[in-house]
């Protein structure tokens, strides 16, 4: 899927990889953009529509829905990461109904859509969907939910043409871990990656200079061979 010409919506646009998403999808062609946030985003590119939906509220997600026309490309983007030791179930509540029930929301509500342009879903995750990272362990866990349910919609929306796409970045220098003392990769080099992993078609896309390998072994490792089976399997049994 080439981005130039197509409707890409990216949620979470207001800052750091949303607003770089934005910015590349533009760089590339696309139009319109639907830029998702709390609050109107003021842009000065006529190509870039506000919508206004918090991935948590159904109704508002709902709004946007009847704002947008036609959706070739949807970027489940917005996120939230916290500092917790898991000693709090709210903590882990709040990042569940976020980083999963969010993008598990919206996906739903625009898919008719998606279905009708035989579009695309873009989950951005994070490499702690693979290991958790211990000082943010509710993050970690909500998005390891969400690369399953990743996972998942790619087996059952295949047959309806939809592509589903797993982001699974390293630590980005945004305002989420700009306290963190660790090599970062800048957002614009993070939505580089991510588009062009949707032009190219992979599945898993791994937008950072140093996951290289990390990338290489996930592809060829058996979780994805499992992955791989059980999509053939559902396929299997859907055509007899």
């Amino acid at each position: 899927m080439k981005i130039a010409g197509k409707v890409v919506l990216v949620t979470g646009a207001n800052r750091g990889l949303g607003r770089a998403l934005v910015e590349e999808a533009l760089r590339r062609g696309a139009k319109p953009v639907y830029a998702g946030t709390r609050t109107p985003l003021a842009h000065s590119d006529g190509r870039v529509t506000p919508v206004t939906p918090d991935v948590t509220n159904a109704a508002q997600i709902q709004g946007a829905v009847e704002q947008v026309e036609s959706l070739d490309i949807l970027i489940n983007n917005a996120a939230v990461a916290l500092y917790d030791d898991l000693s709090d179930r709210a903590m882990l509540e709040r990042h569940l109904a976020v980083n999963l029930f969010g993008p598990y929301g919206v996906t739903q509500a625009f898919l008719p859509v998606l279905a009708r342009s035989r579009g695309a879903i873009v989950n951005v995750l994070s490499d702690s969907a693979l290991a958790a990272v211990p000082l943010v362990p509710a993050y970690s866990i909500s998005k390891a939910a969400a690369l399953s349910m990743t996972q998942s919609l790619r087996a059952l929306l295949a047959g309806r043409g939809v592509h589903v796409h797993a982001v699974l970045p390293g630590p980005i220098d945004t305002d989420m871990s700009r306290e963190a003392d660790i090599p970062k990769s800048s957002p614009e080099s993070v939505a580089r990656g991510i588009m062009d992993g949707v032009e190219s078609g992979e599945e898993d896309i791994f937008p950072y200079p140093v996951s290289e390998s990390l990338a290489e072994s996930w592809r060829t490792g058996a979780a994805k061979a499992l992955e791989l089976r059980r999509s053939w399997q559902r396929a299997s049994r859907r055509s007899q």
